[in-house]
């Protein structure tokens, strides 16, 4: 086993299901100490802890979206971890509706998670990925934000912003050691699509050129490599993985 991240400190949050979830296992895997943060699924986070147990991996309930919430968490990490290596921002919602027809809760909460939560976990793990001069950070946008689709211009507006952060981000911590990069993944078989329609699945198969839907440890892939000692010159930048999309 490829042990390329031994003695490693990571945080993924939506860790616990979907894409999250297959980074997670990626670097456990790894050799890293993982902690897997979610915000509801309590059931999903203790069968998914369970088939890990002997693993260093802890699985924490946070709302991303609560600023104080993310500070506390942080404070308590660095008591029990000496460093952070690691961070992948997984956690994300859709909540649909065509423009003319969404409520404004719904506008607010899907930025609130996918971007402002994006913003209050960066901000506290940099801080903490500073003091070693060296650091990983991924976020998990979408081709949403840069295509856009019908009836998700909330999603799309929380995924361009993240885009626009990382690329900030990234010139702002070059020089001391640490990475942000954006993957886009495009249709993935996670609980985001479940709700689709077999009318719209096969209209979205349609307009991939791989003619399927991705897997999350294809997804995973990517993120391992973007996390790892190897990809120190690669910031800044969003890698798509959609089939051609």
């Amino acid at each position: 086993m490829n042990r390329q991240f031994e003695g490693q400190h990571a945080i993924v949050t939506g860790g616990t299901r979907g894409i999250g979830r297959a980074a997670t296992e990626i670097l456990l895997r790894g050799g890293a100490a993982v902690t897997a943060i979610y915000c509801g699924n309590d059931a999903t986070a203790a069968s998914f802890a369970a088939a890990w147990d002997g693993y260093p991996l802890t699985t924490t309930k946070l709302d991303v979206a609560d600023y104080a919430a993310c500070e506390l968490f942080f404070l308590e990490y660095s008591e029990n971890h000496e460093r952070l290596d690691i961070l992948i921002n997984s956690a994300g919602i859709r909540l649909d509706s065509v423009l003319g027809m969404m409520k404004p809760a719904d506008w607010d909460r899907v930025l609130a998670v996918n971007l402002t939560g994006s913003f209050n976990i960066c901000k506290f793990a940099v801080q903490h990925m500073m003091k070693h001069r060296y650091g990983r950070i991924v976020c998990v946008t979408s081709p949403s934000g840069r295509l856009g689709f019908i009836g998700q211009c909330n999603y799309a507006a929380s995924k361009a912003g993240q885009v626009a952060m990382v690329k900030s981000l990234s010139k702002e911590v070059a020089s001391r050691g640490i990475t942000a990069n954006c993957i886009s993944p495009g249709f993935i078989e996670t609980e985001l699509l479940a709700d689709l329609s077999e009318d719209l699945r096969k209209e979205y198969r349609r307009q991939i050129p791989m003619k399927r839907f991705g897997k999350p440890e294809e997804v995973a892939e990517a993120i391992r490599f973007l996390v790892s000692r190897e990809a120190s010159y690669i910031t800044g930048t969003v890698v798509e993985i959609s089939g051609g999309l």
